[in-house]
């Protein structure tokens, strides 16, 4: 199998990366596996793409800083022809571009859709990804795992349905990720909502969403594949992220902690909930953001936390990932064009 990862940049890649640890668990298992970035593409002249890629070509690895500096190496960049690859996995994450290189989102799901037209299996599915670029899609689950949420630009409509929540909510941008730009407000002590929210707003929409209380003990980052929990020997690749110190944000990219987790059957529930329209937009790989019995967030662009998961548990999660990809391709075998590139990418 030939697959290739995409992220932001390839040179600014880091070794815990999720993406890291997939590209190298497809080279130990055999796989020819390219990294290529957000700005690496080309549309030729004839009609056929291509991009600058880079690969590591050791035949074993074991550490993932090894991997990446034989991937990061000065000679290993090549330029390929796309319609030789089996499997394109986008995993590029949208906050990291948001502001030095806005362009980079929109055009790495332009992208994306060419490459899944040449025949090639491209997951997510960036047709679908197109539309969750705005945190907007979140709203197309079912209400009964969402937070009560208004999207507006409106102070007084915000401020007046903030005091309808008895004064506490949480603010963030329409557009982003990674906890940035994540406010806790309470009208009772905080002096500067005007300030907060004109500066979100100063860049698009605000999402204005319900505080819940269990929020105080962190977030679970749920892995879900092909619409079902992804599971090793048993145990969930899911984990509780605490935030660090006074800061509410559980990302991991803001400080937080990982945390092993004791899956409940509520979450079980949440997951069967959302499962239809994860499977029906081709979403393969995404992580569940949960907060007691509430969905935060759905990330399908690059959920991260593998690594967390195997530290706590003992299993090595990536291995499943790949092989789900190999036994999409003996499926594809056997129907060719008569899957649309959504639907195989969750069969």
């Amino acid at each position: 199998m030939k697959i290739g990862f995409v992220v932001n940049d390839v040179m600014t890649e880091l070794a815990q990366y999720t993406t890291t640890r997939l590209a190298m668990q497809a080279t130990n298992m055999g796989h020819e596996a390219w990294l290529m970035g957000m700005g690496n593409f080309a549309y030729e002249p004839d009609g056929s793409l291509s991009a600058r890629a880079r690969r590591a070509d050791g035949k074993n690895y074991r550490a993932l800083p090894r991997y990446l500096e034989d991937v990061q190496k000065p000679d290993s960049e090549e330029r390929l022809a796309l319609s030789d690859f089996d499997v394109v996995m986008l995993r590029s994450d949208p906050a990291d571009d948001a502001h030095d290189a806005a362009w980079a989102n929109n055009a790495g799901v332009a992208f994306g859709q060419l490459i899944a037209s040449t025949g090639v299996l491209v997951v997510n599915d960036p047709s679908s990804l197109a539309n969750a670029l705005s945190k907007a899609y979140f709203q197309h689950f079912p209400e009964v795992v969402r937070p009560t949420t208004l999207i507006s630009r409106d102070e007084d409509q915000i401020t007046a349905f903030i005091k309808e929540l008895g004064g506490r909510a949480v603010l963030k941008p329409l557009q982003g990720s990674g906890g940035s730009g994540v406010f806790l407000v309470n009208t009772d002590e905080s002096p500067n909502l005007s300030q907060i929210i004109e500066a979100i707003a100063r860049d698009g929409y605000v999402v204005v969403q319900e505080y819940l209380e269990e929020a105080k003990n962190g977030d679970v980052r749920m892995f879900v594949m092909n619409g079902r929990p992804l599971m090793v020997g048993g145990k969930y690749a899911a984990f509780r992220r605490k935030s660090s110190g006074s800061d509410m944000r559980s990302n991991m990219s803001a400080g937080g902690k990982a945390l092993a987790v004791k899956v409940t059957d509520e979450m079980l529930e949440m997951v069967d909930v959302v499962r239809p329209k994860l499977v029906a937009d081709g979403m393969f790989l995404v992580g569940l953001d949960i907060v007691g019995d509430k969905l935060m967030e759905v990330n399908v662009f690059s959920p991260g936390g593998l690594g967390s998961c195997q530290n706590l548990y003992e299993e090595n999660f990536a291995i499943p990932v790949i092989e789900d990809l190999e036994r999409k391709l003996e499926v594809r075998k056997h129907y060719g064009s008569q899957l649309s590139n959504a639907s195989l990418a969750t069969l």
